[in-house]
């Protein structure tokens, strides 16, 4: 009982905190026509673990928890995990949907092809943060429009990259492996361990994840630095402790640790790859949970196997899911898992009342948060271009 009331507390709070007057007219008539409408829904199974914790909003089986508002107000809500294919369940829904709900962590990729099928399609939801998976220029040209649930999880993120750090600075993995095989050998996990104090860490990309990142990466008396498109003020620098660096190439080489929150575009798509790498430090260790397809799939395996990455984590793949024969599954130095960073229990709930929120504008023909905008009447966000 307790956990219901601090899940629909949250709610409450996260759609108040979102709240902002005033309504328009989109592209595609977006908030005019009145009548049913269908919603489809894309997201993981949970199969047993669904129904193990009433808050596990983000699956197939709970499917954001929106199921009886939905049709309690006369709309249709379809709800798969099957995605891919010419045969796939969504598939067979692209002809007459209204909108579209998807996740990072398990992506529906809404090609061009996809928006041109949809005809009746009018916006485009993330439950989450970060859009890649659309095209977003096809929807523009389309005058749809795209919003995802901005700053639902970045604390679950920035949270999962510091974790993810101290991973691969301690060379945990190999000592839990050795537990668990029954092995007693400290020097093998001991000869590449480190303190994290002292190093350099360097943050690519600095918005709402990064810099929650480095306010908390602070107390570890780390030399922190970060590269992004607009420098901090110095109000915000002194409060995470942060040197700007414009050159990207040139701090490369100054970090022990790179940490990814950049946006995917296609400027930055294989950014890294075998030259870029080059110019980091070797032994460098690599955190990336912003999106894979920013490296260069191979670049990332060969560096790896040669000791010039001594460790790379990440929870994005691209595609996602990961085929079983991913090359990351089996490279050396790795700590890898799933697309988990932002799909916390606490994230669910924070976007599972963001999206709810959006609909719920939607229908009353009100504009959403501005901040939430990816696409709106033909232009694409700043963050993507």
């Amino acid at each position: 009982m307790a956990m219901k009331r601090a899940a629909a507390s949250a709610i409450r709070a996260f759609a108040a905190s979102s709240e902002i007057s005033g309504s328009s007219l989109l592209t595609r008539d977006l908030h005019a026509s009145a009548g049913s409408k269908k919603i489809v829904g894309v997201f993981y199974k949970a199969n047993k673990y669904a129904a193990l914790n009433p808050n596990f909003l983000g699956c197939a089986e709970n499917a954001l928890g929106i199921r009886d508002w939905l049709e309690s107000q006369g709309h249709q809500y379809v709800v798969t995990d099957d995605k891919e294919g010419p045969d796939c369940e969504l598939e067979k829904h692209i002809p007459d949907l209204h909108v579209l709900i998807t996740t990072p962590f398990h992506p529906a990729y809404v090609t061009a092809e996809r928006i041109k099928k949809a005809k009746n399609l009018q916006l485009l939801l993330t439950a989450g943060i970060g859009s890649d998976h659309i095209d977003l220029k096809a929807a523009a040209a389309a005058g749809l429009t795209v919003a995802e649930v901005t700053g639902s999880n970045t604390v679950s993120v920035a949270e999962d990259e510091l974790m993810r750090i101290l991973i691969l600075v301690r060379n945990f993995l190999p000592g839990y492996h050795q537990v668990i095989k029954g092995e007693w050998d400290v020097a093998s996990i001991a000869y590449k361990a480190y303190d994290l104090e002292g190093k350099t860490v360097g943050t690519i990309g600095a918005g709402r994840i990064g810099k929650l990142l480095l306010q908390r990466l602070k107390p570890f008396n780390c030399n922190l630095l970060y590269h992004d498109r607009l420098k901090m003020d110095p109000d915000m620098e002194n409060q995470v402790g942060a040197k700007f660096e414009e050159d990207l190439d040139a701090m490369l080489p100054k970090c022990d640790i790179l940490v990814m929150n950049m946006p995917l575009t296609e400027k930055t798509k294989g950014m890294f790859d075998k030259e870029r790498i080059a110019k980091m430090k070797r032994g460098v260790l690599i955190v990336n949970n912003a999106r894979g397809a920013l490296m260069d799939t191979q670049a990332v395996v060969d560096a790896c196997s040669s000791g010039h990455v001594a460790g790379y984590s990440g929870d994005v793949w691209y595609p996602q899911p990961a085929p079983k024969d991913h090359p990351w599954r089996y490279m050396p130095n790795q700590a890898m898992t799933p697309h988990i960073s932002g799909t916390t229990i606490d994230g669910q709930i924070r976007y599972a009342a963001g999206t709810k929120d959006m609909l719920d504008r939607y229908f009353k023909g009100e504009d959403f948060p501005a901040q939430n905008y990816i696409v709106k009447e033909g232009e694409i966000a700043s963050q993507y271009r």
